[in-house]
């Protein structure tokens, strides 16, 4: 089955790449209806230290997400938490074997597998510095992965922000792309624009002309104040407490931006990804199912592979004390 998910994903970028947009997934739908749909596994190794955030990975998550007929698990993963000093800054060993362990239950499960590099705040805030530390972990991160299954794809750097500007990123991502094309020629490479993937700015994303193994993240919660209320994490959100959201007019500006992000790809000939879409915990479950199905029909209306925010905390479509999926988010993302 992972073969199966690897060759026809492979034919799809391809046949994205010659029309220019991304707009058939049928092929890969014939594996499974949730072909090419997952989950984040978040607030697991992109804690400062696994645990600390309250979730661990667990051996069970992947047969798990499996039978609920999802293919694909986004893996934040917080690199610069595990190296030693520079200029070498080398992987720890001992995380590198679990980051080894995550890839080889998704690949016993049939699941295609991105590993994200998440949550450098050293880099955001001084670019300068810390890029060739960036550029030195995705060299490492390149050799060791070099000779994985296809359905291993890299994900230079989740939502780029803060003085990593859009000409700061263009630059980085440039240098870090070269590193890994010297041991993975045609890994499939996810790569987004600045600005915390933000579709708005797209136009601003500029990628090497020649690579065409590159797949475009954008990741989507509009609008703030329904998605993150009550976000312990994003000041002033408790006044959004009760937010609803369903009307028609919100329906349409979901739709707006898709066609956006997808009006992109195909100018610039390049398949597009929802990496990340999600509505925390303390919304109510129906406007928050509206909300997930919304978001999921109009990335697959443009043919986008996505993977929900995320599997089992705060966002998660998966409750993992009673060991019970979300049904009403479980439903919205498979379109029940």
């Amino acid at each position: 089955m992972r073969a199966i998910i690897a060759i026809l994903f492979t034919i799809w970028i391809l046949s994205g790449i010659a029309d220019g947009q991304t707009t058939n997934l049928a092929a890969a739908n014939a594996v499974s209806p949730s072909a090419l749909h997952g989950v984040n596994l978040g607030n697991m190794l992109e804690a400062p230290k696994e645990g600390e955030w309250g979730m661990t990975v667990q051996e069970d998550y992947f047969p798990t997400i499996k039978a609920a007929g999802f293919t694909l698990v986004r893996v934040p993963i917080r690199w610069a938490a595990h190296v030693g000093p520079g200029p070498d800054y080398m992987i720890d060993p001992a995380f590198f074997a679990r980051v080894d362990w995550v890839v080889a239950q998704a690949e016993k499960n049939g699941l295609a597998t991105s590993l994200d590099y998440h949550n450098d705040d050293a880099l955001m805030k001084d670019p300068d510095v810390n890029g060739a530390r960036f550029v030195a972990i995705w060299q490492q991160v390149a050799e060791h992965y070099k000779d994985a299954p296809a359905t291993i794809w890299f994900e230079l750097l989740n939502e780029p922000n803060g003085k990593l500007d859009a000409a700061h990123w263009n630059d980085l991502l440039a240098r870090a792309l070269e590193a890994v094309r010297v041991t993975n020629p045609t890994r499939l490479v996810v790569v987004g624009p600045a600005s915390w993937n933000g579709i708005w700015m797209l136009p601003k994303l500029v990628l090497p002309e020649g690579d065409r193994y590159l797949l475009v993240t954008v990741h989507f919660y509009d609008p703030m104040s329904f998605t993150h209320q009550g976000a312990s994490w994003v000041e002033g959100s408790d006044k959004w407490l009760g937010n609803t959201w369903g009307t028609d007019a919100e329906k349409a500006a979901v739709t707006k931006s898709f066609d956006q992000a997808a009006a992109w790809g195909k100018e610039h000939q390049r398949p597009m990804y929802l990496g990340e879409f999600g509505a925390f915990s303390k919304g109510d479950m129906d406007s928050r199912a509206k909300w997930t199905a919304c978001v999921a029909r109009a990335a697959e209306a443009h043919g986008m592979p996505w993977t929900y925010w995320e599997f089992c905390s705060g966002f998660g479509v998966y409750d993992p004390v009673a060991h019970a999926w979300r049904e009403p988010l479980l439903e919205a993302l498979k379109g029940k």
